[in-house]
Parts: C-alpha cells; structure tokens; sequence
C-alpha cells in the first residue's frame, strides 16, 4: 500500500548543523510531529565524521585544520567519512513505519534495494553486498567521561568506511559506492549513508593518522581497490541533481512511497540549533573517547 513520506532537500551545510538536522527529524518523528522523512543533503565545507564509537585517535587533527576541513562525530556507528562532493540521504521514520520494521538486518534490506534502484537509473549496476552477520546497532549511551581524550591510544586498523563493506551496502564490481549506517532510538529509527559522486577517493587518507608515509601510501592503494564514485562507476559525470532525482524515484517505485516536498518544521529548525550549539559543535562530543 502507498504511504506519504515528507522529501526534504537542504542546501549544503556545515557538518554539525547537517547531524543537528537528522536528529532534530528522529526526534520529532518519535514525538509524532513529523512523518516519516527522506532527506537528501550536502555538505559545505568538507567534513570528516566519525563513527559514534570511532576513537578520535584515528584523525590528525592538525593536517584537518591546515586543509580548512570540519570534523563532527555522527549519532550513528561506523567508521570515518569524508563528506565532499556527495549526495547524503536519511531515512528516518517511527519503528512502527512497515519499511523500517523488523531487524537491523531486514530494514537494511528494504532500503538497499532502493538504493540500488536509484543508482540502476543512473547507469551503475551495484549490488548489495552480503556478510553472513548483520550490522549492529550502536550503543544508546556515551561514554561516562566524555570529555577525556586518551592521546595515547593507537588508530584503528580499519578506519575508513569506504574501505570495509558491512552486510547489504552496496557495491559496483566489487567496489563500495554508497556507505550507510543506522541508529535505533526510543524515538524511531535514522538511516543516513554517503554517495560519492566524484573526486580523488583517497582524499580522506590525508586527515587520518598514520604511523608513517609508508602505512597511508599501502591505504591509499587498498582504498582505491575497494571504493569508487558514481562518476568511476559511470564513466561519466553525474550531478547532485540527478543523483537526488534518481533516488526519489527509486524510493517511490520500490517502497510504493508517495513524497510530499516539504521543509523542516519549526520545532525541527529550533532543535538542531540547540543540537549544534548542545552537542554537534562541542569538543566533548566531537573528540571525546570511546
């Protein structure tokens, strides 16, 4: 049966305020003030984010300031992304939402095929990538000291998203091309993930910590072997617009959804201003330790 789902496009936006959002939407999702929700966004200037439970010791803080890029920590789990010339979407909806009930695992499902769809339309024949366990949800509480940094500890072997597929992303000749993740809250339920579109893919190796040039030279090639965009992909360029216009059918047409264009709400606006100065802007949100 077709459900109304609200479509909000935003401008491309600070990292903070672009977490602040999809928070303030679950929120007022689980308050039932707003309906079910796809997003499609973007983000100005470059950001790193880092996965909830991602340790801070991953990132060279410095290289990050000297390029002008932003760093913000997501509300779901995984590992760093570098959000630059991309098409970002959220899926967020209430649990009793049918495309979004079930499982970790069966709700990525859902939403898998609809991404494939999409990036179907746009001439890139991905598939979705099969583990034989599900992603798991992230923890619902932070750290009991948020605020210390361990300075000492060392980086994660694998802290780049695009570089491990988890269960039902998607991928193109065996190359990840969008990366997702997903938070389970009392107030619903928030999928976001990143579609590169084009660019050097191994841009995000210069603002991770590495032990010696040698170590991110081997990382810039197993980046290269494992990730791609949907202009390597493609073998051509495909713009913002048309990537956003590709997943707005495919959503439609593969979860029988009837989008109704909309902005954010009051509530939704004066919330992520709460949220960016509260928490997506702190330093104890931002680089506390895991």
């Amino acid at each position: 049966m077709q459900t109304n789902w609200r479509l909000i496009i935003t401008p491309p936006a600070a990292g903070d305020w672009n977490m602040a959002v999809d928070e303030a939407i679950l929120e007022a999702v689980g308050k039932n003030l707003s309906p079910p929700t796809l997003r499609l966004y973007a983000w100005r200037p470059a950001c790193l984010s880092l996965g909830y439970a991602q340790p801070i010791q991953d990132v060279d803080l410095s290289a990050l300031i000297s390029l002008g890029w932003q760093l913000v920590r997501r509300p779901t789990g995984g590992r760093a992304i570098l959000h630059v010339d991309e098409l970002t979407y959220s899926v967020i909806g209430p649990h009793s939402e049918p495309r979004l009930q079930g499982s970790v695992l069966e709700s990525y499902q859902r939403l898998a095929q609809a991404l494939i769809n999409a990036l179907h339309l746009l001439g890139i024949p991905a598939i979705a990538h099969e583990l034989t366990s599900p992603p798991a949800p992230i923890p619902t509480q932070r750290s009991s000291n948020p605020a210390a940094i361990q300075t000492s500890a060392p980086p994660s072997i694998n802290p780049i998203c695009f570089e491990v597929p988890s269960n039902y992303e998607i991928v193109v000749h065996g190359k990840k091309i969008i990366g997702s993740a997903q938070a389970r809250r009392k107030d619903g339920i928030l999928q976001h993930g990143s579609f590169p579109l084009f660019g050097d893919i191994t841009r995000i190796l210069q603002v991770l910590a590495f032990s010696d040039e040698v170590s991110r030279q081997k990382a810039a090639e197993r980046l290269v072997q494992r990730a791609t965009t949907a202009q390597l992909a493609s073998q051509r360029f495909i713009s913002w617009d048309e990537a956003a216009r590709a997943f707005i059918r495919a959503f439609e047409d593969t979860l029988q959804i009837r989008f109704v264009r909309a902005d954010l709400s009051g509530i939704e606006l004066m919330r992520a201003d709460e949220l960016v100065r509260e928490k997506y802007s702190t330093l104890q949100w931002n680089q506390r330790t895991n």
